[in-house]
């Protein structure tokens, strides 16, 4: 049973299932964060002790999560200068083994979701993506999860990896769309405030249809004229006219061959 655990990390995903596995009864020993400034701030939220160094980091935990990005996990590993314990790390796109050299019990606790230090989430709802090398750690890992979120998954690397890949798209490139849509409208000095019932209905539609039946827009229905002056709108900044002209084509190829 896990009841004592290491956050490597304090960043947005960090912070939130820190604070989540504290309010459900998890005692967080320690902090580890390459920076005083943010080690520092969640501990205090915790009430724990907090360390950037590696080599002060607790022994005794029943699990260490590594919640760092993608590029950072490597190094701390190679910094470790004693076996780890009970491992797992967050992320969407790094394979299981990548503890194999270090600990004998290692997995992946992915919470599948967008997080912000300042936006307090709701796990329950939240679906948390368990791997693990050992039967035990498993076990313990899906109890885990249970205490914080009713969507708890087995899946495997090769899973996650698309998973995260599909994410990107339906996440990160979606608000991207929103960043541009509000700089065209700052443009012509419109309020962003007049696209989120739209952006709210576009999001609750998809999650009662199909994301393909959901679809809108001149670009299904190829509307020449509409699209041609939509790119012609755009001819001040290229990056955007070229973004239109690819996703309305890969939206009507889609539906056209559906």
């Amino acid at each position: 049973m896990i009841q004592k655990v290491v956050m490597i990390g304090a960043g947005n995903l960090a912070t939130q299932l820190s604070l989540a596995l504290h309010e459900n009864g998890i005692d967080i020993l320690q902090v580890y964060s390459k920076t005083v400034e943010s080690a520092k701030a969640l501990a205090g939220k915790l009430d724990c002790s907090f360390t950037i160094s590696v080599k002060k980091i607790e022994k005794n935990a029943d699990l260490y999560i590594f919640a760092v990005s993608d590029k950072a996990l490597q190094p701390i590993l190679d910094k470790w200068s004693v076996p780890i314990g009970n491992s797992v790390h967050t992320a969407g796109s790094i394979p299981v083994d990548i503890f194999e050299n270090y600990t004998e019990n290692y997995g992946v606790f992915y919470p599948l979701q967008t997080f912000s230090k300042e936006r307090k989430v709701d796990f329950s709802n939240i679906p948390i993506c368990i791997e693990s090398n050992s039967l035990e750690l498993r076990t313990d890992l899906i109890e885990l999860a249970a205490k914080i979120s009713n969507s708890v998954h087995l899946i495997n690397s090769e899973q996650r990896k698309q998973l995260h890949l599909a994410a990107v798209f339906t996440c990160n490139f979606t608000n991207h769309m929103y960043c541009i849509g509000q700089k065209l409208l700052q443009e012509k000095d419109v309020d962003f405030e007049l696209l989120k019932p739209l952006i709210a209905e576009t999001a609750q539609k998809v999650l009662q249809l199909d994301p393909m039946s959901a679809q809108t827009g001149p670009a299904v229905r190829f509307d020449e004229e509409i699209m041609s002056s939509h790119e012609k709108a755009l001819k001040n900044t290229p990056v955007f006219q070229k973004l239109y002209r690819f996703v309305s084509e890969s939206i009507y190829k889609m539906h056209k061959s559906k």
